[in-house]
């Protein structure tokens, strides 16, 4: 492919990925008039490990641009419960609050919104290497290659692009497997709860069509030891008797479980190699009340804002932008991203999590303290 093809394919942005962080730093690029194309591994619908619950801190900016999925009728969360291995639970208001809405749904819903506004897509199709070079990229795909004067890395918690790009986490073994289902079963709509098992941790909350998640992470040395999942899970999980219940008594809908495997909570670069990376791909919370979805779609703004400049400022340097958005994601989130380590450790083991529950039910500043450490400010 000769240098004029390839200049005659010029976009603004390319996005590298079609999650929240990638699907709405599109909408909000398009709609300042750039052209922008966003790169997808996979054709949607198609579900996620996901928590599927996000915090109401997101709500006022969604509005603002015409994407709260109201018609989806997420459900309204309300209450966080929290259990030991043993079943002892604590359950706490959330102040700020949030919703539960499926990822199925809500990717679809916001990837017709991005078309709309006038994004390309390139479906089916996994990314396979980025250059830098002259100020601009070259963006390898399948046989393809596609320039762009910007590209946002939203790819999510692990990457075969993470690998080629030889970033720093990607060298350091995961213990994480992350496990989703969705389920039918009599499980509050207002709550988000949270229940521990030995070696891991799992989320339930509802969202639409009165569907229940459920989405765990668990050690790789238990799933290992057990031999496979569903072993595993009537080994180790139905012990505590919240899951129990929720496993035994369930109609289950997927044919089988969604997987992740070597979930990272390490320190990620929010820029690598001149790009800007947005949401899991900059950095995951651990997943105590599936708050990354949120992270994302803020990390999104902040990117957008900053990348809009970048393009109709003659002046804003390529460099400064790079700072900029480093300074303002860390600004942002790492203090949330280190509070959700260290909150992580009272759970996922039975001395640990009765620990917490104790502290928690006999200290109401620790439990709101933690809730408010998991959410983020309204925006």
């Amino acid at each position: 492919m000769s240098t004029l093809e390839i200049n005659e394919k010029m976009k603004d942005v390319v996005i590298i990925g079609g999650g929240l962080a990638g699907l709405l730093s599109a909408l909000q690029l398009a709609r300042e008039g750039l052209s922008v194309c966003v790169i997808e591994k996979k054709s949607f619908p198609f579900h996620r490990v996901c928590g599927e619950y996000i915090s109401n801190e997101v709500v006022p900016f969604l509005q603002s641009l015409g994407v709260f999925p109201e018609q989806l009728h997420p459900t309204n969360i309300t209450q966080f419960q929290l259990s030991a291995v043993n079943g002892k639970s604590a359950t706490l208001p959330l102040d700020l609050g949030g919703f539960g809405i499926s990822r199925y749904n809500f990717d679809l819903f916001l990837y017709e919104k991005a078309k709309q506004a006038g994004v390309t897509f390139i479906l089916n199709t996994e990314v396979q290497g980025v250059s830098f070079h002259e100020n601009h990229f070259l963006v390898s795909h399948g046989v393809e290659k596609t320039e762009a004067r910007l590209v946002l890395g939203c790819f999510g918690k692990r990457s075969k692009l993470d690998v080629a790009l030889n970033r720093k986490f990607i060298s350091k073994r995961s213990p994480y497997v992350g496990v989703k289902y969705h389920v039918r079963t009599d499980f509050p709509s207002d709550l988000v709860a949270l229940h521990n098992f030995e070696g891991g941790y799992c989320g339930v909350s509802n969202v639409e069509n009165n569907i229940t998640n459920l989405c765990y992470l668990v050690n790789r040395d238990l799933l290992r030891r057990h031999g496979n999942i569903a072993k595993m899970e009537t080994a180790v999980l139905i012990k505590n008797p919240h899951l129990k219940k929720l496993f035994t008594e369930s109609e289950f809908l997927f044919e089988k479980p969604e997987t992740i495997n070597e979930i990272s909570f390490a320190t990620k670069e929010p820029v690598q190699n001149h790009m800007l990376m947005i949401g899991d791909a900059a950095g995951m919370i651990t997943p105590l009340c599936g708050n990354g979805m949120a992270m994302a779609i803020r990390s999104s703004k902040i990117a957008s804002e900053l990348a809009t400049r970048f393009m109709v400022e003659t002046n804003y340097s390529r460099q400064s932008l790079e700072n900029d958005y480093t300074k303002q994601w860390t600004a942002t989130f790492s203090k949330r991203l280190w509070f959700g380590r260290q909150v992580q450790k009272l759970f996922g083991s039975k001395l640990a999590s009765n620990m917490a529950i104790k502290l928690i039910v006999h200290s109401p500043f620790l439990a709101h303290r933690i809730v408010k450490g998991t959410h983020g400010e309204v925006f």
